[in-house]
């Protein structure tokens, strides 16, 4: 019964009533087996008053919460007895939310629809995700949080396979001969066959935790029933029915298919012990009061959301509205229509701004979607130069478009119409790209396999002639193969060492001649330098690892190279003493071209620099390979894991190659 459509202030007792309610307590038909119950017609239950509101209350038990809509909270009347929860501290905590019914199906109406579109991991990561999920004690709880991660590693793998399938074509091959099944499908397949195993033992758990949830429901309609059908003198109703709301209110959900007639059943006895009250006007006044101050509570809850945020707002809002129906029903007959009006009042200029939020969302996707398609656009111009492009200009593009991959990245979302084609944009716009530069190098390798063609032809020319005495002739021709040797550009890394050590070895054979035939007299001051670097080797060798070694070894290598040559047959003298050089640079962690080289000939500086351009060129060569090479995984960012060493040695490479630029620059210059 409905107690808020009553004035008992203003009516008596009539005649006879205490009579007729005690017999209708004695005769009280089962409402278990719903049979009618006689009433008077403002007495009727609750789903005969307003079905609209028997709707609002299913909401509260059944497994699937959906949020109302602002018009549905406006026309819903506020004016029955729905307590179900006993009177707590009024505290709504900061991220209290309509999961207080339901958190699983709440969070799963407040959530959109992820955005796959930006997510930056790969297949293998999501993967490795959608494992730990799997393997978490709850894990058949979180269905549509594996589903969500399934669905994102299905999108990868396709990506990842229409790569694979992009760089097979691109490699010449048919479209028709491509064959790849990617390496994580197995391992997909065995998650998804475990979580459905864990899920359903999740379900089979949930479905007894009903049927106990409904025998405890039933047990609390039972005591409900015998307050005011069997109650004893000097019972406190006020504590008993805050008890029983309360029991009611933390029972847990029960099936759909026993909410509707155990439900109805609650708020029929619940109504009827109402009617019971109607002749204790000491307790209707407390239960008056003390809903009153709820309602008060609630509205100054309310009042404050209006400075919130809006989403924050509008979640926290649709808890006061349970609140409202649960535990702020019923009032005195002057404060209802008031307290109402006032709440509905803050309520719709809550949801006003709900319109603002959609706006700045959109603009702000609108303002996204420009600055993405800004970085395709600049992505395009580097895929497409004015100029023919050179190496440098692919190392500066290759990070350049690092950069803007990473920004790409970071900005949010784009409208969601256009979401999926803009990704794919950006993706087709990355691989374009990556093909261009590919064939750059791919024809850069072939002008290298010219290039060592035509050393090798000077190669040749300088064995046939090395061990010729027509100086007048040959001196020229030899000086001349140096210089076109100089001319011709690089040749494939891996024949680079071996084809320079056969032309020098010929072009040294032919000066070494050259010298030993046109030099006399300086036999004797030949084999002195040689005494004078044999004492400088022995003093190396005896060269430690302390802090004053590196100067030492500056030292002695100074004098060695103001000493001057020594007799033929004691050359090897050379190769040993730059044998235990090299190891004890190694010992002191210090570089050959990080120390400094004093009395140094023309022809060493000559020789120096050219070793440190070929050292330039080979370190080049190889940070231009590591780097293409990032651009073949999804995810080339430093934070991938698997990229941590790639990048640790580009670096590497990279302080190497600006200390040997130092070098030279100095050498060059005369320093």
């Amino acid at each position: 019964m409905n107690t808020e459509n009553q004035n008992p202030e203003n009516e008596d007792l009539k005649p006879g009533t205490e009579g007729q309610i005690g017999e209708n307590s004695e005769n009280q038909s089962d409402v278990d087996t719903q049979k009618s119950v006689q009433m008077p017609p403002e007495e009727k239950v609750l789903s005969e008053v307003d079905p609209n509101k028997e709707e609002m209350l299913t909401d509260e038990i059944s497994e699937e919460v959906p949020q109302s809509s602002a018009t549905e909270i406006m026309e819903a009347t506020p004016e029955h007895q729905q307590s179900m929860h006993t009177q707590k501290p009024f505290h709504i905590p900061e991220e209290k939310v309509l999961s207080e019914i339901d958190p699983e199906e709440a969070e799963e109406d407040q959530e959109e629809t992820p955005d796959h579109t930006t997510d930056s991991r790969n297949a293998e990561q999501v993967i490795g995700e959608m494992e730990k999920l799997v393997n978490e004690q709850n894990a058949g709880e979180k269905n549509r949080q594996f589903q969500q991660l399934r669905e994102l590693a299905t999108q990868k793998m396709q990506e990842e396979t229409e790569d694979k399938k992009h760089e097979f074509i691109s490699a010449g091959n048919s479209e028709e001969n491509f064959s790849w099944e990617h390496p994580s499908l197995s391992k997909l397949s065995g998650l998804i066959t475990i979580f459905k195993e864990k899920h359903d033992s999740y379900l089979a758990k949930q479905e007894e935790q009903h049927a106990e949830n409904l025998a405890a429901r039933q047990e609390i309609i039972e005591r409900l029933k015998n307050l005011y059908t069997n109650s004893e003198p000097g019972t406190n109703l006020f504590k008993e029915i805050r008890e029983i709301k309360q029991a009611w209110s933390s029972a847990g959900q029960v099936a759909k298919s026993e909410f509707k007639l155990l439900n109805n059943n609650y708020f029929h006895h619940l109504n009827q012990f109402y009617a019971m009250l109607d002749l204790n006007k000491d307790y209707l006044h407390q239960e008056y009061t003390h809903n009153l101050e709820k309602r008060q509570q609630i509205i100054e809850r309310a009042k404050e959301l209006v400075k919130e945020p809006v989403q924050k707002a509008l979640n926290e809002l649709q808890y006061l509205h349970k609140l409202w129906k649960e535990e702020a029903e019923p009032v005195a007959e002057e404060f209802r229509e008031k307290t109402w009006d006032e709440f509905r009042e803050i309520s719709n200029q809550i949801h006003e701004r709900k319109s603002e939020l959609s706006a700045a969302i959109e603009e702000e996707q609108k303002a996204n979607l420009e600055k993405k398609n800004q970085i395709i656009a600049e992505i395009k111009k580097l895929s497409s130069p004015e100029n023919a492009p050179n190496h440098s200009f692919w190392q500066n593009a290759i990070k350049k478009v690092e950069d803007l991959r990473t920004e790409f990245l970071k900005i949010g979302s784009v409208p969601r119409k256009i979401s999926n084609q803009n990704w794919n944009d950006f993706k087709q716009t990355l691989r374009d790209f990556n093909t261009v530069k590919n064939n750059f190098y791919k024809n850069l390798k072939g002008s290298q396999v010219t290039n060592l063609e035509e050393k090798l032809k000077l190669i040749q020319i300088a064995k046939d002639n090395m061990n010729s005495e027509d100086w007048d002739t040959m001196v020229p021709l030899f000086k001349k193969l140096q210089e076109d040797w100089k001319k011709i550009g690089h040749v494939p890394r891996s024949q680079a060492n071996k084809i320079w050590d056969d032309f020098r070895g010929a072009c040294n054979t032919f000066f070494g001649n050259y010298r030993s035939k046109n030099t006399t007299g300086s036999g004797d001051n030949w084999k002195e330098n040689y005494k004078l670097k044999r004492a400088l080797l022995d003093e190396l060798k005896e060269v430690g690892s302390d802090e004053t070694s590196v100067e030492k070894i500056e030292e002695i290598k100074g004098k060695w190279n103001a000493i001057g040559k020594v007799p033929r047959e004691k050359l090897s003298i050379n190769s040993e003493f730059n044998k235990t050089l090299r190891e004890k640079l190694k010992l002191n962690k210090v570089s050959e071209f990080e120390i400094k080289d004093e009395n140094l000939s023309e022809n060493q500086l000559t020789d120096k620099a050219r070793k440190i351009k070929n050292q330039v060129a080979d370190l080049e060569a190889e940070i231009a390979t590591l780097e293409n090479n990032l651009g073949f995984f999804s995810n080339p960012s430093r934070e991938n894991p698997l990229l941590k060493d790639t990048y640790a040695n580009i670096y590497d490479k990279k302080a190497q190659l600006e200390t040997l630029k130092q070098n030279l620059h100095k050498i060059i210059s005369g320093e």
